[in-house]
C-alpha cells in the first residue's frame, strides 16, 4: 500500500518537472525471490527510483531497460534467471534461486487509464480492487499490453486495453472471482498471460487515546502506509501538532466518536486512553461492529473487568466477538518503552489481518510468502518430503 502511494506521489512530481516515467512490475516468480508478484518501481528519466522490485540486485539493470522503454514508448518484458549459479552476468550475486518476470511499461499521461492512473483511481476509494496486468511469455518481442483492467468492489471497471476476440470477458470474470476470494491468481488467455492482483484497502487504525504512548503508534502506522485516526476527549492532547502522521485527529466524547468514523473489515481499534470509563464506553460500542481487531492496552484484569461490567449491563457478548478482542494488546516481544509497545501492537494487528502465526520464519515449513490456506491444502502438503 505505502509503495503504491509513494509511486503515485513520485509520478505527480515527475509530471510537474516534465519528466518521462516508466513503471516496472513483478508479474511472475518461479521459485524464490526477494519480492512477490505485484511489487512495483517507478523510474523517471533522470534515474530516480521509487519502490522496489528486488532487494537492490535488479534495480540497476531495470533502470537501463526502463530508459529504453521511455525512449521507444513500448513496454518490455524482462526475465531474470537467478537459478543460474553464474550470477556474474548480472554483475551481482543474487542468491534468490528463482526466475523473475518483470514488465516495464512507459507511463504516457495523455493516454486514458495509464497504469499509474489506474492505481490513483483505486487509492481514491477505500475499497478492495483487482488489477490485471497482461504480458506475453510466448512472444517477448511482440506487444505487451501491460496494466489493463481495474475492477473495484463496487463493480466499477477501468479498461486500458481490450482485444477483439472476446477473451476479455473471461478476464473480467476471473478478476471478479479473485476479488471475491481475495486471492491473486495468474491466468492464460490466448497468447497472453494475466497477473490478476488483489489490492486490499489500506488498514484503518483507530487509536482511542492521545497520550504520549500513542505518538509512536501512529508514527509507525504512517510508516506502514496505514491510515491512523486518533480520538480523544482532551483537546490539549488530541492535536495535529502532536500527531503529524495521523490521517485524522478527532476531539470527541465516547458517545460522539463513532458518528465520525467509518468501520469495515480492514479496521483495527486500540483502546489506550488510560481512562477506564472512556475505554469501557468505546468497547461497548465497538464489540458488535465488524472490525477484526480490538486491542486493549493495560493488564488483562482491566479488560476482564470491563467485559464483566458490560455483561452485568445485559450486553450479550458472543464468543465470535470475544475472539477479536486482544488484551493485553500486542505480541510478546519483550516490549518495554512506548516505541517497542507500538511495534508489538502493529505486529499483532498485521498478524491478525493476514491470518499469520507471528512465529519465527526459520520454523516455517512452507515458502515464507505462501498464504496459510494454501499451505494447508492437500496439493501443497504432497510437496513436503
Amino acid at each position: 500500500m505505502k509503495e503504491i502511494k509513494d509511486i503515485v506521489a513520485a509520478f505527480d512530481r515527475a509530471q510537474q518537472q516534465g519528466q518521462q516515467t516508466a513503471l516496472a512490475t513483478v508479474v511472475g516468480v518461479e521459485g524464490s525471490a526477494y519480492r512477490r508478484p505485484g511489487a512495483r518501481m517507478l523510474i523517471t528519466e533522470d534515474g530516480s527510483l521509487t519502490g522496489a522490485i528486488s532487494g537492490g540486485c535488479l534495480e540497476g539493470d531495470a533502470l537501463r531497460k526502463a530508459q529504453q522503454v521511455m525512449f521507444r514508448q513500448q513496454s518490455m518484458l524482462v526475465t531474470y534467471d537467478t537459478t543460474d549459479e553464474d550470477d556474474a552476468k548480472l554483475g551481482v550475486g543474487l542468491g534468490c534461486n528463482g526466475i523473475i518476470h518483470i514488465l516495464i511499461e512507459p507511463v504516457v499521461p495523455g493516454t486514458p487509464h495509464h497504469p499509474v492512473q489506474l492505481l490513483k483511481d483505486w487509492l481514491q476509494q477505500r475499497q478492495s480492487a483487482v488489477l490485471a496486468t497482461l504480458f506475453s511469455l510466448e512472444d517477448r518481442r511482440g506487444p505487451q499490453p501491460g496494466t489493463a483492467l481495474l475492477l473495484t468492489a463496487n463493480g466499477a471497471r477501468r479498461h486500458a486495453f481490450f482485444d477483439s476476440n472476446g477473451w476479455h470477458q473471461a478476464l473480467t470474470r476471473d478478476a471478479a472471482e479473485a476479488l471475491h476470494t481475495g486471492i491473486s491468481v495468474t491466468r492464460q488467455y490466448a497468447q497472453y498471460t494475466a497477473f490478476i492482483e488483489v489490492l486490499q484497502a489500506p488498514v484503518s487504525l483507530l487509536v482511542f487515546g492521545a497520550g504520549n504512548d500513542a505518538i509512536p503508534l501512529t508514527a509507525l502506522a504512517g510508516v506502514l502506509g496505514w491510515e491512523a485516526t486518533v480520538i480523544d476527549g482532551r483537546p490539549g492532547y488530541a492535536s495535529v501538532q502532536r500527531f503529524p502522521l495521523a490521517r485524522r485527529v478527532l476531539v470527541a466524547k465516547p458517545q460522539q466518536a463513532l458518528q465520525q468514523l467509518a468501520i469495515d473489515r480492514r479496521t483495527a481499534a486500540v483502546l489506550m486512553t488510560h481512562n477506564y470509563n472512556y475505554d469501557l464506553a468505546m468497547l461497548r460500542q465497538l464489540l458488535p461492529l465488524p472490525l477484526p481487531y480490538i486491542g486493549s492496552l493495560g493488564p488483562r484484569k482491566k479488560l476482564e473487568r470491563m467485559l464483566e461490567e458490560l455483561r452485568n449491563e445485559g450486553l450479550d457478548i458472543p464468543p465470535a466477538q470475544l475472539q477479536k478482542v486482544y488484551g493485553p494488546t500486542g505480541l510478546d516481544i519483550g516490549a518495554e518503552g512506548a516505541e517497542e509497545i507500538a511495534l508489538s501492537i502493529t505486529a499483532e494487528i498485521q498478524t491478525v489481518l493476514t491470518a499469520s502465526s507471528g512465529a519465527s520464519l526459520r520454523n516455517k515449513q512452507a515458502p515464507i510468502h505462501m498464504k496459510p490456506e494454501a499451505a494447508s491444502s492437500p496439493e501443497f502438503r504432497n510437496l513436503i518430503p
